[in-house]
């Protein structure tokens, strides 16, 4: 477990209250390269950084808490200190935060298999080095993986995290009019008429699966449950939700349930980043994504946030700080 350092609590003169503490991840750990796989694109609006500090606001007990986490020490010696502004913070709040930053930020995840067989490895090898001290985020549930994956289905990822800003924007909620929003509730989806996300730029099929996905979960769907599910378990469950198919479930296997052995093969445009390093000069279908990552095997998805930020750094969003 993360050693944490003493909480300690302050109340601002806007009423409101401000917890703080640290945690140690284990190492190698970079909070810059972590980020930039939950952010994916520079214009998410909700998962926030400025190269120092990331901020979230995130709902725990029903409450929004406006979090902010920034890097101390070094990558191989490893510090995060926590900062969590709530109009009310009440005590057993701090270990539920701290677990689900844990989540979040694969703070206590041990690569040390992965990097053991990378060393060994000439392809795999330079990425590690490049983006040392990167963890293997997750959304901080099930709904919002999903919401995600079903927004970015058939769409550039541009297009897609554009469409997610604009469903934040609507219906993200602020613990001020300065703070971030949050991603949408799921009783705000629910709440919403086809038309509304219509209006936003979502198709017909989109807006149907989102709705019908929030209403079933506000009536009491416990998506969180999948976790206790094998992988072909979990795959056919949400495969039987609307607008879920293969590459969404895949993808909710990876980045909502943490199985970092999931590579999703139909992710047309990690595919392609994928053919390009390698230097194959054919196209791949699925079966010869599958094929080529019996090489990583069970470390496909290490595989698919390392080529995320690789096609990142070579586009020039993300840049190397040197903090090795």
């Amino acid at each position: 477990m993360s050693n944490y350092a003493t909480v300690s609590w302050r109340r601002r003169q806007s009423e409101r209250e401000r917890v703080e503490f640290s945690l140690t991840p284990l190492p190698p750990f970079s909070l810059n390269f972590t980020v930039w796989i939950l952010r994916r694109r520079p214009h998410n609006s909700w998962d926030l950084w400025d190269g120092k500090v990331y901020r979230r606001l995130l709902f725990l007990d029903g409450q929004p808490l406006e979090v902010s986490v920034s890097q101390e020490g070094s990558v191989n010696k490893p510090k995060v200190k926590v900062s969590a502004l709530a109009r009310k913070i009440n005590p057993p709040m701090i270990p539920s935060l701290k677990s689900s930053l844990q989540q979040i930020l694969g703070l206590e995840v041990d690569l040390s298999k992965f990097y053991k067989m990378a060393q060994n490895d000439p392809l795999l090898r330079p990425l590690v080095i490049k983006f040392w001290g990167f963890k293997p985020t997750r959304y901080p549930s099930v709904f919002e993986a999903l919401v995600n994956a079903i927004t970015c289905q058939q769409f550039t990822l541009e297009a897609g995290i554009s469409l997610l800003g604009k469903l934040v924007a609507k219906w993200g909620v602020r613990l001020d009019e300065h703070g971030p929003r949050s991603f949408p509730l799921v009783h705000d989806l629910a709440s919403l008429t086809i038309e509304d996300l219509r209006a936003l730029g979502f198709s017909q099929q989109k807006a149907r699966a989102l709705i019908e996905l929030a209403e079933m979960v506000r009536q009491g769907l416990d998506l969180e449950s999948f976790n206790s599910y094998s992988d072909e378990e979990a795959l056919k469950k949400l495969q039987e939700l609307r607008g879920v198919g293969r590459w969404t479930a895949e993808y909710v296997l990876l980045r909502g349930l943490g199985r970092v052995h999931i590579f999703p093969g139909d992710d047309l445009g990690i595919r392609s980043k994928l053919v390009s390093w390698l230097g194959i000069k054919e196209s791949l279908d699925y079966k010869g994504v599958m094929n080529i990552l019996k090489r990583w095997h069970p470390f496909g998805g290490l595989v698919y946030f390392l080529l995320l930020l690789k096609g990142l750094e070579e586009k020039g969003k993300i840049f190397l700080l040197g903090d090795k």
